[in-house]
């Protein structure tokens, strides 16, 4: 019998308290025994995740707005340092509880309030499966009709915004994730560990075929470079944007290292997976931008606008499906495994893992992520306004766990509608936290969207996380005497 197929009831086996509304298998704890994620493991999500087509379009944009080689680097150099931080941090409460990120968010929500940070950070991620895998779906089509010029004819007609071919390759890479999700967390890690060398080794050829095709040299800017303080602010105003991008995963990480084996290996895959990891991609997205500036004078918007440059058809297919399967991993990573905990949260009775896989999947699929992404009213007003909401999250929750708590949290009182239990507040609900919660969202929001910020507005999630922190540092409750018992006694195995 596989873990997946061991759900019973948590009274059955261990005889605690907990609630079937809060408690199920996938929510409960993971016993520190048998726990397999180790510094590999943890540096294959970054391996992953940083290499997204998302992030080198990001990246090499950095350099058509006027930063040199060593601007990015800078950037990035500073961001890593702030990353590292916050996800080692974050890193630590999900090994030392065995908890997911809904069930972390009782710690300062309440058990009811808990669904306010995680149906935000669901609605962002269910959103960015779809536009991540329709990107995928685009180098996909282009491959196919590379290699069989007769499928043209299917990329001309629309249904739904989709041609005939994009619907087969949408629809094709939308199963295979789903496939594997359906087999768990423990398939997801395999398929990271297989996906994270394929990328490093396909991006470092790439970037070497450029740097050889430029005739060993780059250009270090494109045209007139910043310089002085306009440099520096860009550069500043980069480094935030990239921990913004981060944003989400800097609040679940617990999903992944709920699984970690020591806090040791944590940190050894955050520092190879960050900083180190993190200036490698800089140091290819400068290369790739700075050669192709130097060979024709344009700046590329993403590393597919150089592998459909490649002249031999098997080392263009190859190229393809790594960066097909760099998204795929990406999007298990930070786009799948956040709104199914978040749908298993929510309906604990009806839906499981594999059963919340399918539904934030086909929510990914009707939201018709194509239209979406081709709308710039939509991307940066529904997501840039979800996407600033994370910041006064992160805030809440790491103040009520590190500087109100000092780490000391009652796993077992997690999973209890008891209301004497530590989390239950009043009537489920944390008011402080989310009187903390709402007027630092609010700034956060307006800094990020309204066009008199704009300025400031790569600034926003720093902003928010900074005021709710504050916020909830002066209003919190610290009355309540704070008890620290493990989960043991109603953990369950690890995948």
């Amino acid at each position: 019998m596989t873990a997946l197929e061991d759900r019973r009831s948590p009274v059955e086996t261990t005889g605690a308290a907990t609630s079937p509304g809060l408690y199920t298998y996938d929510l409960a704890p993971i016993k520190r025994e048998g726990r397999r994620w180790g510094a590999y493991n943890v540096f294959t999500l970054w391996a992953n995740d940083v290499h997204s087509l998302g992030n080198y379009a990001f990246a090499i944009g950095l350099f058509a707005l006027g930063l040199n080689v060593w601007g990015i680097l800078a950037a990035f150099a500073l961001a890593s340092v702030l990353l590292f931080l916050l996800l080692t941090l974050s890193g630590f409460m999900g090994h030392k509880t065995g908890v997911p990120f809904p069930v972390m968010s009782r710690i300062a929500f309440g058990i009811k309030g808990a669904r306010i940070p995680a149906a935000v950070r669901g609605a962002v991620a269910v959103t960015w499966f779809g536009i991540q895998t329709y990107l995928a779906s685009t180098v996909l089509s282009t491959l196919l009709v590379a290699m069989f010029p007769a499928l043209a004819r299917l990329d001309t007609n629309s249904l739904l915004g989709q041609s005939t071919l994009g619907w087969i390759t949408f629809l094709a890479l939308w199963a295979l994730q789903v496939l594997i999700v359906s087999y768990g967390m423990q398939m997801i890690r395999r398929y990271m560990a297989f996906a994270a060398p394929t990328t490093l080794i396909t991006m470092c050829a790439l970037a070497v075929w450029m740097f050889v095709r430029a005739g060993g040299s780059i250009s270090l800017s494109a045209g007139d470079p910043l310089t002085g303080g306009a440099m520096w602010l860009q550069v500043l105003q980069a480094a935030a944007l990239w921990v913004v991008i981060y944003g989400t995963f800097v609040l679940n990480f617990c999903d992944f290292t709920r699984s970690a084996r020591s806090r040791g290996s944590i940190v050894r895959g955050n520092v190879i997976g960050i900083p180190v990891n993190m200036l490698f991609f800089a140091c290819i997205v400068a290369v790739l931008s700075g050669a192709q500036f130097k060979l024709d004078g344009r700046v590329i918007t993403s590393p597919t606008d150089i592998v459909r440059s490649v002249p031999n058809m098997a080392l263009l297919a190859i190229a393809s499906l790594a960066l097909i399967a760099l998204t795929v991993a990406v999007n298990l990573l930070a786009n799948f495994v956040a709104p199914i905990y978040t749908l298993v949260d929510l309906f604990p009775r009806r839906l499981d893992f594999r059963k919340a896989g399918l539904v934030s999947a086909v929510l990914g699929l009707i939201i018709t992520p194509w239209n979406l992404y081709n709308s710039p009213l939509v991307v940066n007003y529904f997501l840039g306004g979800l996407g600033a909401l994370l910041g006064p999250l992160f805030g809440v929750i790491m103040a009520d766990y590190w500087l109100l708590r000092r780490a000391r949290v009652n796993v077992p009182h997690l999973y209890t509608e008891d209301a004497d239990a530590e989390y239950h507040y009043r009537r489920g609900y944390n008011p402080r936290a989310v009187a903390a919660f709402v007027p630092s969202a609010a700034i956060a929001v307006v800094v990020a969207l309204v066009p008199f910020f704009h300025a400031a507005a790569g600034f926003s999630w720093f902003v928010g996380a900074v005021l709710a922190a504050g916020l909830y540092t002066l209003v919190a409750d610290r009355a309540t005497p704070l008890r620290d018992v493990d989960g043991e006694a109603i953990a369950v195995t690890a995948e």
